[in-house]
C-alpha cells in the first residue's frame, strides 16, 4: 500500500485551521449593518495604504498596500467605505472568537488576531464537516464574524483546505476537508507554489527555476534535494503536504526574535529635538514590550528615513545598530543608547517622515549573563519594576524620562476611525 494513503487510513488527529473574513473589514460591518456587500477598506497606522479589504474592494481591483492618497479618487468613484485601523475594536473581538473556540477543543494555537489553529485528535467518531458547521455557526452568531475552516491531517494541509474554502465560498460553505488521498493530490495541484505556507518569495523563485509551479510538483522532488535547495524546513514542509504531521500547535507562543516599535509622523519633522524625544518614546515602548515578556537585549537598531512619496523632496534614509555592553530591559539603558545611535545618523535640513527603534539579541531575564567590565546597574531592575506598577494602576505615560515631552501623547493620523463599541463606555452602540 501506497504509505501516503496508509497515513491517511491510520490517522488519529485532524488539524483544522479557522480563518475569519476580512476580519477587519468584517469588525467595521458587526456593528454598522449598512456596510454590508458595500466595498470596504481598512487603511494602516497613519491613514498610510490599505491593508484590508472586503471582497467587494477586491473586485474594484484595489490592491494591498495601496498608498490611500493615490486611490482618493476611486474610492469617491466607487463610494468604497474607508476606515482607519481600529485595533482596540479588532483585538477585541478576536479575543470574543478565540474563546469560543477553546470551548470546542482544548488543544488550540492563536496563530495570529484572526487565525487559528485546532488539533482535533479523539474526534474519530465525529462527522468533522458538521462539527466544523456548528463552530463556524456559533462564532457568527456570537460575535457576527464569518469565518472559513480548513480541516486536514496536517497543519500545512489545513492552511491548503482553508485556501479552497476562501476561494470556492460557494462549493465549499466555508468548511473544507481534505481526508483523502485524492483530494491531496486535487489541492496540491491546484494550489501555486508562491502560495504555499512556508514557501516565501525567494524559495518560490528557487522552485520555479527547476519547473517546481505548484505544490503538488515540489511533494514529487527528491527529498535530498528539497533539503538542498529550502534547508531541513522546506523538508518539514514536503512531509507536511505529502499528509505526514510533522508541525504538532505551538500553545505557548516562541518569544520574539525582534520588537519594534515605527511610526510615520503626521507632519515631517526636521529638528533633532523633535525626532530624539520621538526615538526616546519609541525606545522605552520597546523596552516595555521587553519587560512584558520577560526579555532582556542587547543590540538595537534605530533608522530615520524622508517621505519616499515626495520625490521632489531631498531623499535621506539611515539606520544604525548600536551593541549595548550589557543584556538590558531598562527605559533608561535602551533609550540613551537610541539617541546615541540616532546622533551618528541624523542630517539637518532634512524633512523626516518616518522614524523607529528596533531591539534585537533578544534573550530570558532569567539567563541574565554578566560581563567583566561593565554592567547594569542593580537599582534599574527594581525601578523598571515600579516604573510598570505605577503604570499599570494610573495608566499609561504617568511616568517618563527627561527627554520626552510631558505633554506630547503620541497620536497617530486616524481620521476615519470607528467606535470602539465594546471597550469604551461612552462609545457603546445605542439602540432606538
Amino acid at each position: 500500500m501506497n504509505p501516503i494513503v496508509l497515513i491517511f487510513l491510520i490517522q488519529l488527529k485532524m488539524f483544522a485551521l479557522i480563518d475569519c473574513n476580512n476580519f477587519y473589514a468584517s469588525c467595521e460591518r458587526v456593528f454598522n449593518p449598512i456596510l454590508n456587500k458595500k466595498p470596504i477598506v481598512i487603511l494602516s497606522n497613519n491613514d498610510g495604504c490599505v491593508i484590508s479589504r472586503s471582497n467587494e474592494a477586491k473586485a474594484l481591483g484595489i490592491p494591498m498596500g495601496a498608498p490611500a492618497f493615490k486611490y482618493q479618487s476611486i474610492f469617491k468613484k466607487n463610494n468604497v467605505y474607508v476606515f482607519s485601523s481600529n485595533f482596540p475594536l479588532y483585538g477585541d473581538l478576536s479575543s470574543r472568537i478565540m474563546n469560543i473556540l477553546s470551548s470546542f477543543t482544548p488543544n488550540i494555537e492563536i496563530y495570529s488576531i484572526d487565525e487559528a489553529f485546532l488539533k482535533l485528535k479523539g474526534f474519530d467518531n465525529y462527522d468533522l464537516e458538521k462539527y466544523c458547521e456548528k463552530i463556524k455557526q456559533r462564532v457568527l452568531k456570537w460575535t457576527g464574524i464569518p469565518i472559513s475552516i480548513g480541516i486536514g491531517p496536517s497543519k500545512s494541509l489545513a492552511k491548503v483546505a482553508n485556501k479552497i474554502c476562501k476561494k470556492f465560498p460557494e462549493q465549499t460553505h466555508g468548511v473544507y476537508i481534505i481526508d483523502s488521498n485524492k483530494k491531496r493530490i486535487k489541492a496540491l495541484k491546484w494550489l501555486e507554489i508562491e502560495n504555499v505556507w512556508g514557501i516565501g518569495f525567494k524559495n518560490s523563485k528557487k522552485l520555479r527555476e527547476i519547473k517546481v509551479t505548484n505544490a503538488y510538483n515540489f511533494t514529487s522532488l527528491n527529498d535530498n534535494l528539497v533539503r538542498k535547495k529550502i534547508t531541513i524546513v522546506g523538508l518539514k514542509l514536503k512531509k507536511e503536504l505529502e499528509g505526514e504531521s510533522i508541525l504538532d500547535l505551538e500553545e505557548i507562543r516562541p518569544q520574539k526574535k525582534a520588537i519594534a516599535t515605527t511610526r510615520s509622523f503626521e507632519n515631517t519633522i526636521t529638528t533633532f529635538k523633535t525626532i530624539e524625544e520621538r526615538i526616546s518614546t519609541f525606545a522605552i515602548c520597546c523596552a516595555e514590550k521587553l519587560r512584558a515578556q520577560n526579555s532582556n537585549c542587547n543590540s538595537i537598531y534605530v533608522f530615520i528615513k524622508s517621505n519616499k512619496f515626495k520625490q521632489s523632496e531631498y531623499q535621506y534614509r539611515k539606520g544604525i545598530v548600536m551593541t549595548i555592553p550589557f543584556s538590558t530591559n531598562s527605559n533608561i539603558v535602551i533609550s540613551k543608547y537610541a539617541i546615541m545611535g540616532l546622533e551618528k545618523i541624523f542630517k539637518s535640513r532634512v524633512k523626516y517622515k518616518k522614524a523607529g527603534v528596533i531591539v534585537m539579541g533578544i534573550t530570558s531575564d532569567k539567563s541574565y549573563q554578566m560581563t567583566l567590565f561593565e554592567n547594569e546597574k542593580t537599582k534599574h531592575k527594581k525601578l523598571m519594576k515600579m516604573i510598570d506598577f505605577i503604570q499599570k494602576k494610573e495608566g499609561q505615560n504617568k511616568i517618563k524620562l527627561a527627554n520626552q515631552d510631558l505633554k506630547k501623547r503620541w497620536k497617530m493620523k486616524q481620521e476615519k476611525l470607528s467606535f470602539n463599541y465594546t471597550t469604551k463606555l461612552n462609545e457603546i452602540i445605542k439602540v432606538k
